[in-house]
């Protein structure tokens, strides 16, 4: 170990020492220095390196699309366009003047052919009118000046940046497009009140799965580095769900072009159409349309679910339906309904036929075939006058009056009347003529679609299903999450009840009141409504009446697949439900099966038709000699289907093996050679004698000679050509 040597050591340490407190009073005076002389321009550093807040990252909506995948609703981005006339100017940087005005030459040059291009995209203005927007802006150096005042889609965009000066860079030229996300229809207003509103989820599916469609928001951290925005991504965006709706498009049109047919025909006020699939309750097509001001039919609301109004007859199917259940009555009661005009409890009761003379006795079953309402109100009144909560709550439970649970913001479920308060007294609002004229469809308010419902019941031999808008979810191409078909209730009523009924259904179409609705290849069950309702343009008082005219039904009635409801609200005449619902009815269920069909090529061919070839007129040796060669077999069956055309006009033997010129030559009259070839025309009259002149080129347009005149040896002919 080596001697410590203080002389040595001391004096580097003081150097050390020296240099260290040299040092430490340097990084004060610096620190001090920049705490207030250089104070300024630290901040400004610093202000170009704060980090400003975390940004919202918004997620896709997803896509609505009909059952088999067509897109319904999408989010298609649009943008706003507009040029900055500022171009490349800095906050507190120096202009540069030689780019502005080389910027400005270039504009100036460009402008005509700016405006030009801008006419020829958006026509709605003149060039000179755009001419004068743009120098407005110019003129005042306004930074985000719009190009033009409506949101455009991507291609509209692309084509105004391919413009003169339009396409030089954002930062030179100024032109730019800021994107907005915008949801569009592809089938435009078709079911649009159910799919939903383009702008926010306001009503229909687009509310309804509105937590599915919109995703989940994510979120960017942004970094500002002296002139540049750096974003980090923490938690990204989770796009939302595709949502596959019930929707079938072709039915969907055919339902609305036939609605809008009839609605056109007499100008009505408003009609809808729902038509549903009878085992699984899917709705494939759901029309609202309704009359606006400028007299176009459009979409306003969803009347198909919200629309409670008085049903008229095709109530008196639930009214019967409750009575059979009940077993209080039967198909063969037999009902006096007089001369169409009976009172009850101090008030008329009238069948529609009242004026002439009406039905006079019948049963029960022909009371629901023809509608009558002293019959059908007469059986209510003798089962249940005694006890009207028993027959309300025999509507409960049949479905009628039924609370479907769909999600649609507009739904309204019914509104049935009840006799008897929470208490146990009698209801203020029941009087005596309450029964009878609620069993006919009246004092009761009831929305298409749970009309739609019951019968769609009735059709599935009792069973309930609930109306189903939406079947899956899909993420990417996956199915996430499946709604299966909900019943609402197994069974409304006995099984019995329920095929007495369907007898009573199908015998309204085929031998009542509802024979507009029914279709000749297939039968079809249903009920026609008529009745007359109130609104806020015309009451009951008003002098003009105003009808909601229905139909609701199923078919195929021995094999029911589909079920309808068409209501046409009107103060045209005739008010009739079977005339105006049925006719609308009969055209959606015509064109729901015609598109079902498959044609079989085997099945088209006749059984006693005769399948051989049709051969154009000539030399009847060559066309044998052909025809054999190909196989095909030129005998008797052969012969016959040929001269059942004309004797000239196929090439064949008869069974003796002379040829037919010769059989026509003993005959001695003119055959018709017209549409021949010029060389077969010609062989033939040569053989039977005659001289042949030629005019023209093609086939043979016309002969001197008429058809079955006599001729001889030696006469002439002339033919005339042409293609």
């Amino acid at each position: 170990m080596s001697k410590f040597v203080k002389e040595k050591v001391m004096p580097r340490y003081l150097v050390v020492a020296v240099i260290l407190t040299i040092a430490g009073f340097a990084v004060i005076g610096k620190a001090a220095y920049t705490m207030t002389a250089d104070k300024s321009y630290w901040e400004a550093v610093a202000a170009n390196q704060i980090s400003t807040a975390d940004s919202i990252r918004k997620p896709n909506r997803g896509n609505i699309l009909s059952c088999d995948g067509q897109l319904l609703a999408g989010s298609i981005p649009e943008y706003e366009i507009f040029i900055d006339f500022k171009a490349g100017y800095q906050r507190n940087v120096p202009e540069d003047t030689a780019w502005t005005h080389k910027r400005d030459t270039l504009w100036f040059q460009s402008l005509d052919s700016i405006c030009l291009g801008l006419h020829d995209i958006f026509p709605q203005k003149t060039a000179e009118e755009f001419r004068q927007h743009l120098m407005k802006g110019f003129n005042e150096k306004r930074r985000y000046w719009k190009v033009w005042p409506r949101k455009v889609d991507y291609a509209t965009f692309r084509a105004v940046q391919q413009l003169p000066f339009f396409r030089l860079p954002a930062n030179k030229g100024g032109f730019s497009g800021t994107p907005y996300p915008a949801r569009r229809h592809p089938f435009g207003s078709l079911a649009e009140r159910t799919i939903g509103s383009r702008d926010t989820a306001r009503y229909g599916i687009e509310l309804m799965c509105d937590s599915l469609l919109k995703g989940q928001y994510g979120i960017a951290h942004v970094q500002k580095i002296r002139n540049k925005m750096v974003s980090v991504i923490t938690t990204p965006p989770v796009d939302g769900a595709d949502i596959v709706t019930t929707i079938d498009v072709g039915m969907q049109d055919l339902a609305e072009q036939a609605l809008l047919k009839e609605l056109n025909l007499r100008n009505h006020i408003m009609g809808v159409a729902i038509l549903m699939e009878v085992q699984t309750g899917d709705v494939k097509a759901i029309v609202n349309m309704e009359r606006t001001s400028d007299g176009q039919y459009r979409e306003r609301l969803n009347n198909a679910l919200g629309y409670r109004c008085e049903p008229g007859s095709v109530f008196k199917t639930a009214s019967m339906l409750v009575a059979l259940d009940d077993g209080l009555t039967d198909t063969s009661y037999v009902i006096n309904t007089g001369n169409g005009a009976v009172q009850m409890h101090g008030a008329w009761m009238r069948d529609h036929n009242h004026h002439r003379g009406g039905y006079g006795s019948i049963t029960m079953a022909r009371a629901m075939e023809v509608s009558s309402n002293i019959g059908i109100s007469h059986i209510i009144e003798h089962c249940y006058g005694s006890n009207p909560q028993r027959y309300v709550d025999g509507l409960n439970r049949v479905g009628i009056g039924m609370d479907l649970g769909i999600g649609l913001n507009e739904y309204r479920k019914p509104n049935i009347r009840n006799p008897q308060n929470g208490d146990g007294r009698r209801a203020a609002n029941w009087y005596a003529t309450t029964l009878p004229w609620m069993s006919i469809g009246y004092e009761t308010q009831i929305a298409p679609i749970n009309t739609l419902a019951f019968y769609n019941a009735i059709a599935n031999n009792g069973r309930m299903m609930q109306p189903r808008f939406v079947k899956q979810v899909m993420k990417d191409g996956e199915v996430i999450e499946e709604f299966e078909p909900v019943v609402l209730k197994e069974q409304i009523a006995r099984p019995e009840a329920i095929h007495t009924m369907q007898t009573i259904l199908t015998h309204v179409v085929s031998q009542g009141l509802g024979a507009r609705a029914g279709c000749r290849d297939f039968p079809v069950a249903g009920k026609t409504g008529t009745a007359q309702v109130s609104d806020n343009e015309y009451s009951y008082h008003s002098g003009v009446r105003c009808h909601w005219l229905s139909f609701c039904g199923y078919f195929p009635a021995d094999n029911p697949k589909y079920s309808c409801i068409v209501c046409v609200k009107t103060t045209s005449k005739p008010a009739s439900g079977g005339l105006v619902s049925g006719s609308v009815f009969h055209d959606i269920a015509e064109g729901v099966m015609s598109n079902n069909v498959r044609m079989v090529a085997a099945r088209a061919r006749q059984a006693n038709a005769v399948m051989v070839p049709d051969v154009k007129n000539g030399d009847v040796v060559a066309a044998d000699f052909v025809l054999s060669n190909l196989g095909v077999n030129t005998n008797d069956e052969w012969l016959a289907h040929a001269n059942a055309q004309t004797v000239w006009g196929q090439a064949t033997t008869n069974t003796d093996g002379v040829a037919l010129s010769q059989m026509a030559f003993s005959q001695g009259t003119m055959p018709s050679v017209e549409g021949m070839g010029a060389r077969d025309a010609v062989f033939l009259l040569e053989q039977l004698g005659l001289r042949v002149h030629i005019r023209g080129t093609g086939r043979v347009r016309s002969q001197s000679i008429p058809q079955g005149l006599p001729i001889g040896e030696g006469m002439t002919c002339e033919l005339a050509l042409g293609n």
